[in-house]
């Protein structure tokens, strides 16, 4: 059984008109979120503009989150950076919020050779006693996590997970080959989690899981139960709204299309910006198509 669930949302963090966090905000999206097919909650991670958030903003969120789903879904608490002593220090406050684990991403921008790395992520999970999943997005942080380092990892007691987003089916086989059985891959693309549940994964983190969730979730189930048919069809069908989410840089367009659902996220915080008027008209569209807007 997957540590986490099977469809996990990258949460988003709702904003004020004057860019301050909205703590009660984000303890109604989060029960809407488990409402509708979230099994866990991945709290201020990229989605969640982790970069442009402090310390205390996240802990505050890590709290909020715990204490609005306590009981009916796993929290995941986003703690990495990189700075290993910075991920220790939050790592460790998170585990006193009431979280069910945390995530660490590939530090970014210093890019660390892949001892670093090994040597960055043994260090956060032996100050913990929380689960920890692994997060892998070489687009971002200039460096990918090469399989025999998370084999490595995955002999450490409390790493119990990888987030991959590198887009490289032939890295997630060498991936499942390299590592246990009950250690759990998680799709980090909305778009490719069929095709890495075909390869073992076991669900995914997503973004669109924000305006979609149930049926991701459905597809999940329906190719666990071996109703490949239906799974392709789902997958095809919420392709666009997939894309869509993406046509610029994330969470840009998911705070967008869900202020077009009438739940109001808020503005990103600077140096994101909202979406142009060509970016709306995509996600509207998409939106549109898939019947989340009505036809007037």
């Amino acid at each position: 059984m997957a540590p986490f669930g099977e469809v996990l949302t990258a949460m988003v963090t709702p904003m004020r008109p004057d860019g301050a966090v909205d703590y009660e905000k984000a303890k109604r999206l989060a029960q809407y979120l488990v409402d509708h097919g979230s099994d866990g909650l991945v709290v201020a991670g990229t989605t969640g503009e982790s970069p442009t958030l402090t310390a205390d903003e996240k802990v505050a969120l890590f709290e909020a989150v715990a204490e609005a789903v306590a009981g009916r879904a796993k929290v995941i608490a986003g703690t990495g950076s990189y700075d290993t002593r910075e991920s220790i220090e939050l790592t460790r406050r998170a585990e006193r919020t009431g979280v069910d684990g945390v995530m660490l991403v590939v530090p970014y921008y210093n890019r660390p050779p892949q001892e670093g790395l090994y040597r960055h992520f043994k260090a956060v999970a032996e100050a913990t006693h929380l689960a920890v999943m692994l997060y892998n997005v070489p687009s971002r942080t200039g460096r990918n996590l090469e399989p025999e380092t998370v084999a490595r990892l995955a002999e450490l007691p409390n790493v119990v997970a990888l987030k991959e987003a590198a887009g490289d089916m032939e890295q997630v086989t060498r991936i499942r080959r390299a590592v246990p059985d009950g250690f759990t891959i998680y799709s980090g693309e909305d778009s490719l989690t069929l095709p890495m549940l075909t390869l073992g994964a076991a669900g995914v983190v997503s973004v669109a899981s924000h305006l979609i969730g149930d049926d991701i979730k459905a597809m999940i189930r329906a190719h666990r139960e071996g109703d490949l048919a239906k799974a392709a069809e789902l997958h095809q069908r919420m392709l666009p709204v997939f894309k869509a989410m993406f046509v610029t840089t994330n969470p840009i367009p998911v705070k967008w299309a869900m202020s077009l659902i009438g739940m109001e996220m808020g503005p990103p915080r600077l140096p994101l910006v909202e979406p142009s008027a060509a970016e709306k008209a995509r996600i509207e569209a998409a939106l549109r198509e898939y019947g989340l807007l009505s036809a007037g």
